[in-house]
Formats: structure tokens, C-alpha cells, sequence
């Protein structure tokens, strides 16, 4: 015997209520609809649901088990309308985003948990990347979001791009970093030190070859290669070591008073941080609401650099 689910929802709403008119109202029904299908239930399954005469109504033992079914299906639907609601307002589901490694681990991560602590309902899953790769996660649908600093974006590329914070490097160091006495930095004296080269395939690379040719150097004494950030930054607090950072990663690390950038400047890089993904792509309600709040942090963070960056001297 196949049973109409819809009419043991019904069933299931007015055991609940205990009444057909406030069992109604549970569903948004109105009284004289859910009375004939709970009429029609009883003709289909030949025996009755309620025992006759009980005030609040009392299901008899049939009437209770299919409404026991009946309330696993209620909870369900309303589960499923708790997440239809939830999609469409950008309070739950998921956001696949990818970044650079400098600043998905010193910035981001933690942007992700502010988050999340709003949205507990949206997942985020986040992975690494440069340009070359995170372009190819976005077009094969790996990904919905990429944060990563670009220079130019090629017309045509189907890509777009929010600008969240502009290229700022500096040259990062030990609080307690020997070139910290100085009372005037000469930026030769940089190439006195050795230094900490950026991953492979990180812009940054570049940023550190451009930094030793403006210095009038055609070599750099390379101490340590291919660490993340966290072994790049564990490596230089026991060392002389330089290397070359975003600004915002190293002022990330302000409260820990163990890095530092020093107040010399460097060659700036033409490129921006921002957020790069797929023009074609239909947004989801949680992405845009990621992307929203990565951009209202980083416009914070902007205003915290900058006065930062006022308070500090930077040498010539």
C-alpha cells in the first residue's frame, strides 16, 4: 500500500498540535483541507487514526506510528527549507577559496574564522596557489574565490578582479636585528646580510632580484629557500636574515614583537592583493558574503597600516 507522504506530514502536524485547526496553522493549512485528508488517510488505510471522543485529539496506535513517520518527514522538509532559506541568504553552504601562502597564512586564516564565527553554517575549504594555478582552479570550477596579488589582468581572460589592498614591500627582520641600531640606514648595507629567498613561483622571488639590482648588486647571499611562511618567519627570529615581504603580512605579526620591517624603502611592486574569479560564474549568496567580508577586513586593515606607517620614519 502506498501511502501519500504529504498526508501523514498532515497527520504528523496535527498529533503534534494536538488539533486539526492548530495542526493547520503548524503548516500554514487551512482547518477544513487538512480535515479531508486526514478523512482520506483513514478511508485508505481502513482503520481509524484517532481514538473518537478524546479532547486533545489522541492518535490511536496506527494514527501514532504513521505519525512518527510522518514527523521524520516534517523535520526533514523543514531542515531542507532551513537550507534553501540559509543558501539564499548567504548563511550557509560552501566557499572553496585558494590564495598565495604568505597571505592566506598571516591574514587570511584568521579572516576566515571571524567568518565563520558570523556564518557557522558555511564551510570554507581553502587551499594555496599562485596566479598560473589558481587561474586554472577557477576555470575548471576548483574554486570560487582566489586571493591573490596580479599586476594586470589580460582582456579577454573572463576573469575579474577587486583590488583589496595595494603592493607595499618591505624588507623584513628580527626585532633585534643588528640594522635596527642604525641611526640612518645606508640601503646598501642590506647586502651585507644574508637573506631568506621566497618559495618558488612566488612573485615575491622577483621583488627580491629587483630589490638587489636597485642596490646596485648582481648577487645575493641566499641563506635559506623553499620554506613556508611560518618556517620563512621561525627562521629569520634566530637569525640575521633578511627577506622580502608584503607589508601587510609582516604588520600582521605587529603584536608578536618578534618581526619587524626595517625603515628603509624599496622598489614597490606593480601589482595589487584582490580577489580574482570567474566573470561568467553564477554567484552563490555564501561567496559574495565571503567576499564581502575579506574586502571590509582588508579596508580595515588598510586604515591600520596606514597609520602604522605614519608613526614610522622610512629612511630615503
Amino acid at each position: 500500500m502506498k501511502l501519500d507522504e504529504r498526508h501523514l506530514i498532515q497527520l504528523a502536524a496535527v498529533v503534534q498540535a494536538g488539533g486539526v485547526t492548530e495542526g493547520a496553522a503548524l503548516l500554514g493549512l487551512t482547518q477544513p483541507a487538512v480535515s479531508r485528508t486526514l478523512a482520506m488517510l483513514e478511508k485508505r488505510v481502513g482503520e481509524p487514526l484517532f481514538v473518537k471522543g478524546r479532547r486533545p485529539l489522541q492518535p490511536t496506535p496506527l494514527g501514532r506510528a504513521l505519525a512518527d513517520h510522518g514527523q521524520v518527514m516534517l523535520t526533514a522538509s523543514r531542515k531542507a527549507s532551513e537550507i534553501v532559506d540559509g543558501f539564499r541568504h548567504g548563511r550557509a553552504g560552501l566557499v572553496r577559496v585558494a590564495g598565495t601562502p604568505f597571505f592566506v597564512d598571516s591574514l587570511i586564516s584568521g579572516m576566515i574564522a571571524e567568518f565563520q564565527n558570523r556564518f557557522p553554517d558555511i564551510r570554507v575549504d581553502q587551499s594555496y596557489g599562485y596566479l598560473p594555478e589558481l587561474r586554472a582552479a577557477l576555470n575548471a570550477d576548483r574554486v570560487d574565490l582566489a586571493i591573490c596579488p596580479i599586476d594586470i589582468l589580460e582582456e579577454g581572460s573572463g576573469m575579474e578582479f577587486q583590488e583589496i589592498l595595494p603592493g607595499r614591500n618591505v624588507v623584513a627582520c628580527r626585532t633585534t636585528h643588528p640594522l635596527l641600531m642604525r641611526r640612518r640606514l645606508d640601503p646598501a648595507e642590506l647586502l651585507d646580510y644574508p637573506w631568506i629567498a621566497p618559495p618558488p613561483g612566488s612573485p615575491l622571488l622577483a621583488d627580491l632580484k629587483s630589490l638587489v639590482l636597485s642596490l646596485g648588486a648582481t648577487e645575493i647571499k641566499i641563506r635559506y629557500a623553499g620554506g613556508s611562511l611560518t618556517s620563512a618567519m621561525n627562521y629569520m627570529k634566530a637569525s640575521d636574515a633578511l627577506t622580502v615581504l608584503p607589508h601587510g603580512a609582516v604588520f600582521a605579526f605587529r603584536n608578536e614583537k618578534t618581526i619587524t620591517a626595517l625603515p628603509v624603502n624599496i622598489p614597490h611592486p606593480e601589482r595589487a592583493l584582490g580577489l580574482l574569479r570567474r566573470a561568467d560564474r553564477l554567484r552563490a549568496p555564501a561567496v559574495d558574503a565571503f567576499a564581502a567580508h575579506i574586502s571590509k577586513s582588508f579596508e580595515t586593515l588598510r586604515h591600520l597600516i596606514k597609520r602604522h606607517e605614519q608613526a614610522v620614519v622610512w629612511g630615503a
